[in-house]
């Protein structure tokens, strides 16, 4: 073979190699990530043409998908659409997925590589292919107390098992029918889709983890957990004045409630919600120590969960009379109400925060488990001798202070008000926070429109007794 046949031959055999390669990478590498693209037409139309799995609450299915004539061979329903929305999310050709249907997407239609096993044997005997059903951690009794108790006004509830950290509740409302988005009359779920995106109470918007607030009086717990962890106690000592001057400036900051005069002790602070006192336990704490705390809890973390998620924000560089206000949830404090239940959550289970989830196992089609979860520990928050003095503060706070709405007999609750103000044009969010130790849960519930006068508004009063109601649920 001459000399310029051999480097024609050494060239073909590079691109034959360089081919190969390339085949491989795609089948090896990008293929699982092109399956499961939301804009892969053919594998969504292959999708559609076969049962992707149910998703259940207990033994009741929330999302399953029902035989039918036409294009699609298959389409998806929500039994209890508004309901369960913000937990099943919607499955659409169109406009993808959310919530559980997109997270457990591949789990759901078959694709997934832990059910390889299962197609190839799908394949060899003829049965139609099937996806896997995918079990919630949802206590229903749980949520239909949270629904219920928010009565359609904009808010969200969040609830978990503090031991655990499995969602029991997971509300947000106004909500939808995923129904309409998954439709497969293409013409009436681009419609619904238009509709929902242009209506003003936003129904789309996940107000249960993926939107954040400002926390108000509810985030004196993370400043109550930092001032403990520095070496305060319960019973130490702060300046709690009737109206205080922010320093280096002429803003003036009052209290909604009566102190108990020009010092009070940290836990009577936190049982009446002293403005003035958390500001100026802030400001001997400095911001750093009040953005460590936070974190720990999991603000400004990247959590990696099955719930939908977006990080609660702590400021970067308050100055002075900002960490001040940053020390009772204003400024640019914001938080989610899964943040928010995480933080009670994590002072409820002695200090350690663990990583919330909403998917307990994925099962096969002969209800063998495929997979399941196993609670993990995100952070240590505080000691646990810590933990215990602020468990007994929150206590305090339903028995003598701002929360003795959410009392429930012969239960101990501990739990934390919040009135947290947006915009002048906006009326004020009303929060609670609490836990309770029999059973063992951790709430949050966010009202973001009380629907009544101004004036009105306050955590306790109107967000302590849907906390009551869930604990309730759950006994």
């Amino acid at each position: 073979m001459n000399r310029p046949i051999r480097r024609v031959a050494v060239v073909a055999a590079l691109m034959f190699f360089a081919l190969l390669v390339n085949v491989s990478i795609n089948e090896v590498v990008r293929s699982p990530g092109l399956a499961g693209d939301s804009r892969n037409r053919r594998v969504r139309d292959a999708e559609y043409a076969q049962n992707r799995g149910p998703i259940m609450v207990g033994n009741v299915p929330i999302a399953q998908s029902n035989q039918q004539d036409g294009r699609f061979r298959y389409a998806r329903s929500y039994p209890q659409a508004r309901l369960y929305a913000p937990v099943t999310g919607w499955y659409a050709y169109d406009f993808g997925a959310a919530g559980i249907e997109l997270n457990y997407t591949q789990q759901l239609a078959g694709t997934d590589s832990s059910q390889a096993v299962s197609r190839v044997l799908d394949k060899l005997t003829g049965k139609t292919p099937q996806g896997a059903s995918v079990h919630t951690t949802i206590d229903p009794r749980a949520q239909q107390a949270a629904w219920d108790g928010l009565a359609g006004r904009k808010g969200a509830v969040v609830a978990i098992d503090y031991t655990t950290g499995a969602v029991l509740a997971y509300v947000s409302t106004p909500s939808y029918d995923p129904n309409t988005l998954s439709s497969t009359d293409l013409a009436k779920a681009t419609e619904s889709w238009k509709t929902l995106n242009a209506d003003k109470n936003r129904p789309l918007a996940n107000r249960a983890s993926k939107e954040i607030y400002p926390p108000g009086s509810t985030f004196k717990l993370v400043t109550a957990a930092a001032a403990l962890e520095n070496g305060m106690k319960p019973d130490t000592m702060v300046d709690s004045p009737t109206v205080m001057t922010l320093p280096n400036t002429t803003t003036r900051l009052g209290n909604d409630t009566n102190c108990g005069g020009a010092r009070t002790s940290l836990e009577h602070a936190l049982a009446v919600s002293c403005n003035t006192a958390f500001a100026n336990v802030g400001l001997q704490l400095g911001d750093e120590k009040l953005r460590e705390q936070a974190k720990l809890f999991g603000f400004d973390t990247d959590v990696p969960t099955d719930v939908p998620w977006v990080n609660s924000h702590f400021p970067a560089d308050p100055d002075r009379p900002q960490t001040a206000l940053s020390a009772i949830g204003q400024y640019e404090v914001a938080a989610t109400p899964l943040q928010m239940a995480m933080v009670a959550a994590g002072i409820a289970n002695d200090g350690v925060v663990m990583r919330p989830y909403l998917a307990q196992e994925v099962r096969g089609t002969d209800l063998q488990v495929i997979s399941s979860h196993r609670p993990t520990q995100l952070n240590r928050a505080m000691s646990a001798s810590n933990a215990k003095l602020l468990q007994q503060m929150m206590v305090t706070t339903v028995t003598e202070g701002t929360g003795q709405r959410a009392q429930v007999d012969g239960v101990r609750v501990g739990g934390k008000t919040g009135t947290a103000q947006s915009a002048p044009n906006r009326p004020p969010y009303a929060w609670f926070v609490a836990f309770s130790d029999d059973p063992k849960i951790a709430i949050a519930v966010f009202i973001e429109d009380a629907q009544i006068e101004r004036s009105e508004i306050a955590g306790g009063r109107l967000a302590g007794p849907i906390a009551k109601a869930v604990i309730e649920a759950r006994r």
